[in-house]
């Protein structure tokens, strides 16, 4: 029986990931370089797995402090009017009234979290939040979701980990969780495995949440 939840952030309950890849991919563009989304891919969710500068020409990693600041300007911009995912604040809501716990687990730090918590009405939501500031590995690395479970006192059998991306998502596996994948614009064509649960969107509430790990249980049995 699951008996909380736990989240991803980035790209799962706010979508951070389509406006930088966006913005790097436009980046790309404007000194006739192609930005390929399947590399992208490979460092959403973890940190130092894909490094975009490389691709671009000498003369802008000459100036990577300035681009950087000027790109992340207009990051920032694009996610200070952006909402949270159509229908995660009502499966929050849900899921705290149906009595399930919920966590926060995220291989981004505190300083970039909170602040948007704050701002969509989520601070002090969670039980329980592990970041990237209270572990040595990130994501892929289980380490983040065994101190997400560990925090709720909870076994990770029993914790649903929600996740947008394969990083994520391999990471709640090998913690022992169940998982549920719910993409978005930049991670749906990741290579998720078929014991992974998977939903298109939060639109059907706990219900379809919870409707879709039943049924990947029991297809595992």
């Amino acid at each position: 029986m699951i008996q909380a939840l736990v989240f991803d952030f980035d790209g799962t309950i706010l979508d951070t990931e389509t406006p930088e890849f966006r913005h790097w991919e436009a980046l790309y563009a404007q000194h006739g370089r192609t930005l390929a989304l399947s590399d992208w891919q490979q460092g959403v969710g973890t940190w130092d797995a894909f490094d975009p500068w490389a691709g671009l020409p000498e003369a802008v990693q000459a100036q990577r402090e300035h681009v950087h600041t000027e790109l992340q300007a207009r990051v920032h911009a694009d996610l200070k009017t952006a909402d949270l995912r159509p229908g995660v604040r009502e499966v929050l809501e849900q899921a705290r009234a149906a009595g399930l716990r919920l966590a926060l687990c995220t291989s981004s730090s505190h300083a970039w979290v909170d602040p948007w918590l704050e701002q969509h009405g989520l601070a002090g939501l969670f039980e329980a939040e592990a970041t990237r500031d209270d572990v040595a590995r990130v994501k892929p690395d289980p380490e983040l979701y065994v101190l997400a479970c560990a925090r709720l006192g909870l076994p990770p059998a029993s914790c649903l980990a929600i996740e947008d991306s394969y990083n994520g998502a391999s990471a709640a596996a090998a913690a022992g969780m169940q998982v549920l994948v719910v993409p978005n614009d930049v991670t749906a064509t990741q290579p998720f495995l078929k014991g992974w649960a998977r939903l298109e969107g939060f639109s059907g509430g706990l219900a379809a949440v919870l409707r879709a790990a039943a049924e990947q249980i029991d297809a595992g049995r």
